[in-house]
């Protein structure tokens, strides 16, 4: 039987899937050997997708970010949702590939890999215009109460930030996505009309 081969796009997807595995497992603590043979590949073909680990890294950012993204849209596309229930979702939206994804070792990023840390706090303070329409429509309908929805963004984003920034999360022995639900049912009770 032919071995069938796995194109570039598929090895750097179970890449990224291997090193969000091993960070959840290890931390920071796992080589690019780890990540290779995790994925049953050689290390030359490691370095051809990736040249370092923060390359690495830098990527998956983009991965759980983009991912998280296809998951708003399909919350957006949900007629069955109010625009209160879309709001909470979208604000804690989470993809299933990602439940298991250790957002609260984050912080261990920061002072290891300052480049990656500021790609996270970028990707949170980007891409808030369909949030942020969905906050407009819902004071249309009288369903959220006028409030300044710049400062509702401004604060999930600096708890968010907190989150990553400290290790508060792990301290405390939380799981993140519990906590993103807390913070979300707060700041949607807080806006409720």
């Amino acid at each position: 039987m032919a071995r069938v081969s796995k194109s570039i796009d598929e090895i750097k997807n179970d890449v990224m899937r291997s090193c969000i595995s091993l960070f959840n497992e290890k931390g920071l603590k796992f080589t690019m050997d780890d990540v290779a043979s995790d994925c049953r590949i050689s290390k030359k073909t490691m370095y051809v997708i990736f040249k370092d680990k923060e390359e690495m890294f830098l990527a998956v950012v983009d991965y759980l970010f983009d991912g998280i993204k296809m998951s708003e849209s399909l919350v957006l596309g949900d007629d069955s949702l109010s625009t209160v229930e879309k709001i909470r979702k979208i604000l804690g939206v989470m993809p299933e590939s990602y439940k298991e994804m250790d957002f609260g070792r984050f912080y261990l990023l920061r002072d290891k890999y300052p480049a990656i840390f500021a790609k996270v706090e970028e990707r949170l303070e980007t891409g808030w215009e369909t949030t942020l329409e969905l906050l407009e429509q819902g004071q249309k309908e009288g369903v959220i109460r006028k409030v300044d929805i710049s400062l509702v963004k401004l604060m999930f984003e600096a708890t968010l930030e907190q989150f990553f920034r400290r290790d508060y999360i792990s301290k405390n022995n939380f799981n993140y996505n519990e906590t993103l639900a807390e913070v979300v049912d707060i700041l949607i009770e807080g806006i409720k009309a």
